[in-house]
């Protein structure tokens, strides 16, 4: 019997597919630049040009002209604007932009207290301090009573422990929740009051 040798012929045709483009640039960059804009008439706006309506190829000069990049800045609009620029200076100066606006963003940061049924009023006094200093800094505090067990038979001693917590910390936030019974805990959400 005599043995066959496999021999690879190339790569398979893809079924359904049409051809593989190898444009990567195409995936990374999130604006259509110079010869990739689509449309017959751009708007441009920007500081080195005149503002206004434009063929394609009109914009295309002006930018080749000033030795930039044609970016399109909206492509949704009718027709699609545009602006001369430095292209990797854009993408910088988009990245730095949205750097800052991440920075703005206010970060809430939630801590936790944990009580049992029947805390004693030296621990109470103690956690309700730290809860003052978290609610000082600006974070919520989520505060709640754990039941092992049968002691879910004190949900009611439990309720009267969140809302005294919540009564004494009042100077310093607002309830946001009032204490709800979640599984074995009672939790109630507490905010920080604006300065």
């Amino acid at each position: 019997m005599e043995k066959k040798t496999f021999v690879p012929q190339g790569p398979r045709p893809r079924p359904n597919q049409g051809p593989r483009r190898n444009d990567r640039n195409a995936a990374k960059d999130p604006y259509n630049t110079n010869e990739r804009i689509r449309a017959r008439e751009v708007r441009l706006v920007g500081d080195n040009v005149e503002p206004g309506i434009y063929t394609i190829q009109e914009a295309l000069r002006k930018a080749e002209e000033l030795e930039l990049d044609l970016i399109e800045i909206s492509p949704t609009a009718e027709p699609p604007v545009c602006k001369i620029l430095d292209y990797q200076k854009f993408l910088y100066q988009q990245k730095k932009r949205q750097k800052e606006q991440k920075a703005k963003a206010t970060k809430v940061v939630v801590k936790e207290i944990r009580f049992g049924p029947q805390t004693d009023d030296h621990d109470y006094n103690f956690k309700l301090k730290h809860a003052i200093g978290f609610l000082q800094e600006g974070s919520k505090v989520k505060a709640y009573v754990f039941f092992k067990g049968r002691a879910i038979l004190f949900k009611e001693q439990g309720e009267v422990l969140l809302l005294r917590f919540a009564n004494d910390l009042e100077e310093y936030g607002k309830v946001e929740q009032m204490p709800v019974l979640e599984g074995k805990r009672m939790i109630i959400m507490i905010s920080p009051k604006k300065k």
